[in-house]
């Protein structure tokens, strides 16, 4: 007779990590929920709050289910980032909002405890659901949330709850899996999670211009109310030069019609694609030349004209055909950032701090509304009672 299986790693990992929310929220301690921690620096975790314990959700990793014909894949949290980009490549598949890994990047917050702040591995699944961030294609193919089929997670209580599936079709009622894309980890452990992907498009070209910031936006939107297949843009100043780029993807046929009529330079290939992927995770050398600025990112409409700043603000980089810009900023200036972005129907995030600031959560995001505001409070308290999860990471108040 031989012996019953043993449990799996899976169901060995999911099971402690059940027994530590548990015995979290019992005690109060509060939980910092982590991934390979590639993205520490988004948000910020409160202090004054109970000692930080970690909760790690890389032992729950692997792929479950892909189904190419289908376009789901069904894939746990831990599981690297680059695993499922590379297990989708073998298909000719993608993710294809192109989430950033940011994983070369060691960012200290001085509000965690010391053994929060190990250098960053690699970016996992459940952390690119959880900070919602979008590469260069964002403005034209959808972002994360666009993507996210269902999940699986655990609550505050430690009660596992499934949402959505494995098709766009299943949906009734509020769509909680959705809801869970940017939450930063507030209101629950993403354990799994089903995931849409596409094909890889046959036809990409990378155009380059000079131009300046005015006439690049200009020219976006002249050219997003024509049928071309953009995909991506950056404009940047830089050395001097100011360069848009422009990529190109889609059918073979349209890329290269796109290109005889819109001009500019056409890149060499392989160097456009160093270039985006340099783009996507925030090692250009604009970015490098950040030094102790903050970061801050600002969301605009996308018809949106260059910002009323003052003549000291330096050229942002603008990426989504406009809709997303990056400004270099010396602590005290934000302020006024937030004011000109808010004047045209955007808001702006301070993304990264620089070495010296140490913002609340408050001070990183903009000021919520507060029937928006109730309404994130209600679901915290519904899936996370005790309020252990992640304190502060969006919000002071929980």
């Amino acid at each position: 007779m031989s012996a019953a299986p043993g449990p799996s790693a899976f169901d060995t990992a999911l099971h402690q990590t059940t027994e530590q929310i548990r015995a979290a929220a019992a005690s109060g301690q509060s939980l910092c929920i982590r991934g390979g921690g590639s993205k520490n620096f988004y948000g910020t975790l409160a202090t004054g709050q109970a000692p930080l314990a970690l909760l790690d959700t890389r032992p729950l990793r692997g792929i479950t289910s892909y189904q190419p014909s289908e376009l789901v894949v069904t894939v746990r949290a831990g599981t690297p980032l680059a695993e499922l980009e590379a297990a989708l490549a073998e298909k000719g598949q993608c993710l294809p909002f192109e989430p950033p890994h940011f994983g070369a990047q060691r960012v200290k917050l001085a509000s965690q405890p010391p053994h929060l702040n190990a250098p960053p591995g690699e970016a996992t699944v459940g952390g690119m659901v959880a900070a919602g961030l979008a590469g260069p294609a964002r403005a034209s193919v959808g972002g994360v949330r666009d993507y996210v089929l269902g999940v699986s997670m655990l609550n505050g209580r430690a009660e596992p709850l499934t949402f959505g599936g494995q098709v766009m079709k299943n949906v009734a009622g509020y769509d909680v899996s959705r809801l869970m894309v940017g939450a930063l980890g507030t209101l629950g452990v993403l354990t799994e999670l089903s995931l849409k992907v596409l094909p890889v498009l046959p036809g990409e070209a990378t155009l380059r211009f000079d131009m300046p910031q005015a006439q690049a936006l200009q020219q976006l939107n002249q050219w997003g109310g024509q049928p071309l297949p953009l995909n991506a843009s950056c404009w940047v100043h830089a050395d001097g030069a100011s360069t848009l780029y422009v990529r190109l993807r889609g059918a073979l046929a349209a890329v290269e019609a796109a290109c005889k009529s819109m001009g500019g330079q056409r890149m060499d290939a392989q160097q456009a694609a160093r270039d985006w992927a340099l783009c996507r995770n925030q090692q250009l050398p604009w970015f490098a030349a950040r030094g102790a600025r903050a970061l801050w990112r600002v969301s605009l409409p996308h018809a949106a004209l260059a910002l009323d700043l003052p003549a000291e603000f330096e050229p942002p980089l603008v990426e989504w055909h406009g809709a997303q810009r990056w400004y270099q900023l010396p602590s005290g200036q934000g302020a006024l950032l937030r004011q000109a972005a808010t004047k045209v129907g955007g808001h702006a995030t301070l993304f990264r701090a620089d070495g010296a600031q140490t913002e609340s959560a408050e001070s990183r995001f903009d000021a919520i509304a507060p029937p928006l505001l109730r309404i994130m409070r209600q679901l915290k308290r519904e899936f996370d009672p005790a309020g252990i999860f992640n304190p502060g990471r969006l919000h002071a108040d929980f």
